[in-house]
């Protein structure tokens, strides 16, 4: 789905992100890769987080700019938020959003998953998103000018889920994370909000969109439709930009209308 974000040239885009540095966590593919590619676009300086470092060698060739500085690692190693923050100012001087968007999943039923199974996806989906938005977030507020901090969330956290209990009740935790958050920095000016996706076009997603369950998911969503990576990376720009100025503590829903709320 292709979209003119400034069809006007003479006007100027409410999203541009012209010299600000995003920090984007998992940004070696699926969302985060495409997110990256949008912040790029906007005119931003980019942060890869990524454990994989070829892969993220990968992802700096395919968005093809001089403002991206790679850094690999484990987002729930604790020291690791605080030296990825450090990089981003040693490179660029600032760090003025961060996306939390890394993780993995581990799938089993509840009565059959194994501890190690709970704490993996736990780890990196909410104590890494912890570590980093407590990372850039004392940045944000050593810097004294506003932030914008977006945490990825899922219908899961909302309404339950099926065989991932453990990503159920993170995605549930990055709900809560991200208010209290919003409520403790508005008065630096750091904007914390979620977007909380639905089914995304991505490898995480393959088995939820194969054979087996394609028909089933697609009758529940509303615009009978997968969201593409691309598609789910402008509703994360928009909060990170100027355009999302007056928004923090929100949940914003992007998944076709598949969880609805008044």
């Amino acid at each position: 789905m292709e979209t003119q974000l400034n069809p006007d040239p003479g006007r100027p885009n409410p999203m541009s992100l012209s010299g600000r540095t995003i920090i984007i966590t998992g940004g070696a593919q699926g969302i985060g890769l495409a997110a990256a590619k949008l912040v790029a676009d906007l005119g931003g300086n980019l942060v890869l987080v990524d454990m994989n470092a070829e892969n993220l060698g990968a992802a700096r060739d395919a968005i093809g700019t001089d403002s991206c500085l790679t850094v690999a690692g484990n987002v729930s190693d604790p020291a690791f938020a605080s030296y990825a923050v450090e990089q981003a100012v040693a490179r660029f001087g600032a760090v003025d959003g961060l996306v939390n968007n890394a993780g993995i999943t581990r799938t089993a039923m509840a009565d059959k998953m194994t501890l190690e199974q709970w704490q993996q996806v736990i780890e990196v989906h909410l104590t890494g998103s912890f570590l980093f938005l407590q990372a850039a977030g004392r940045r944000m507020i050593e810097q004294a000018k506003p932030g914008a901090i977006v945490n990825i969330s899922s219908d899961a956290g909302v309404q339950g889920t099926i065989g991932q209990i453990n990503y159920g009740t993170a995605k549930s935790g990055i709900l809560g994370m991200t208010m209290s958050a919003a409520r403790e920095w508005a008065r630096h000016g750091i904007n914390v909000n979620c977007v909380a996706f639905g089914v995304v076009e991505t490898q995480m997603t393959e088995t939820l969109r194969g054979e087996k369950f394609r028909d089933t998911m697609l009758s529940k969503i509303p615009l009978r439709r997968w969201s593409s990576a691309e598609e789910a990376a402008m509703p994360i720009c928009f909060l990170l930009s100027g355009a999302a100025s007056y928004i923090t503590g929100q949940r914003l829903s992007a998944n076709g209308g598949h969880q609805m709320s008044a």
